[in-house]
């Protein structure tokens, strides 16, 4: 913790873990300042639309290695998840949403410990895609990283139904995420589940608190730098785990699976299983986008000695929208 630079999440330039595990990167993609500031302090540095893009970390082999560790990560994540919420309602216990949402706290938890020396811990294509638009990571290696979080999430949701049963697969859909389902009646099938609306609506706001509530501290330097990555992270997976549990109690609907708040979760099974799966599965992607953007014009709105007062990130989506029209500012 004696680190001077800890960001967790980190960019492409500091990786937690105290600076001393980094993520190599290609000399073309690192700026030569992290301040925007020259070293006369007026003039700003420009940086070009590629730049600020990150084009260059699609030719960059370090970046394409370091997406290996979110690849496993989400990999594991899938298949722990799917398999606690299958063996939590299958024990019979009085509270399933509780447990489950306890232990899925404590599995986010030593996941991002084992992933964030390796890529910076997303696991997630909601901390990457909201990472990119803050600035933190370029929007290229957002996209490698969201990439490799599916193939992840398949393989983990291969691994799961290799190892279950063909009837719990059926009963549980390989714990994947549902917004609603095809159940017999007493005058035929009948649709049970949440409407469209509030499964969005649920998406929106549960990504929006998670981002606020857990991965602000990670992305603030000071605050991921006084706390320490350990607590910070045991945040996000106890903020996660409550979000788990207010969705799934709130709601109360049968058929609805809770909020994904990690689309690459939700994406793992519905390519494996299929069927219902694909039922409204673009909610799991469209809700945590806008839950992002809401986010990200968050950190925009308030003032910037609360958030990145040091330096501006270079990746910063609006930076990368003026370097489109040619704007050195």
């Amino acid at each position: 913790m004696a680190s001077k630079n800890i960001v967790v999440f980190g960019d492409e330039e500091n990786q937690l873990s105290g600076g001393t595990n980094r993520v190599q990167t290609c000399s073309s993609s690192t700026p030569r300042n992290r301040n925007t500031i020259d070293d006369e302090g007026k003039k700003p540095n420009f940086l070009s639309f590629s730049e600020r893009l990150g084009v260059p970390d699609f030719f960059c082999l370090d970046v394409w290695r370091a997406s290996m560790g979110e690849l496993l990560g989400t990999a594991v994540l899938v298949f722990m998840l799917d398999t606690i919420v299958i063996s939590t309602f299958e024990s019979d216990t009085k509270m399933p949403n509780l447990i489950m949402s306890i232990l899925i706290a404590v599995v986010i938890t030593i996941l991002l410990l084992a992933v964030v020396p390796v890529s910076g811990g997303h696991i997630n294509p909601v901390i990457s895609f909201s990472a990119a638009l803050v600035g933190i990571i370029s929007m290229s290696r957002a996209i490698i990283y969201i990439m490799a979080q599916c193939i992840g999430a398949i393989l983990g949701a291969l691994a799961l139904r290799a190892v279950v049963s063909s009837s719990i697969e059926d009963t549980f859909s390989l714990g994947g995420c549902t917004v609603t389902i095809i159940a017999p009646g007493p005058n035929g099938p009948i649709t049970l589940g949440l409407e469209t609306a509030q499964a969005l609506w649920l998406e929106i706001f549960c990504t929006f608190v998670f981002l606020f509530a857990s991965i602000w501290m990670a992305y603030d330097h000071r605050q991921a730098k006084a706390l320490g990555h350990v607590t910070v992270l045991s945040i996000v997976g106890v903020v996660l785990g409550l979000l788990v549990f207010i969705s799934t109690t709130v709601t109360g609907k049968k058929g609805y699976a809770g909020a994904g708040i990690n689309p690459a979760r939700c994406f793992g099974p519905a390519i494996v299983r299929g069927g219902h799966l694909w039922d409204g599965h673009w909610i799991f992607w469209v809700g945590p986008t806008i839950g992002c953007v809401a986010f990200y014009v968050y950190t925009k709105i308030i003032p910037t000695k609360h958030f990145n007062a040091e330096y501006e990130y270079k990746h910063d989506f609006v930076g990368v929208v003026k370097a489109l029209f040619g704007s050195n500012v």
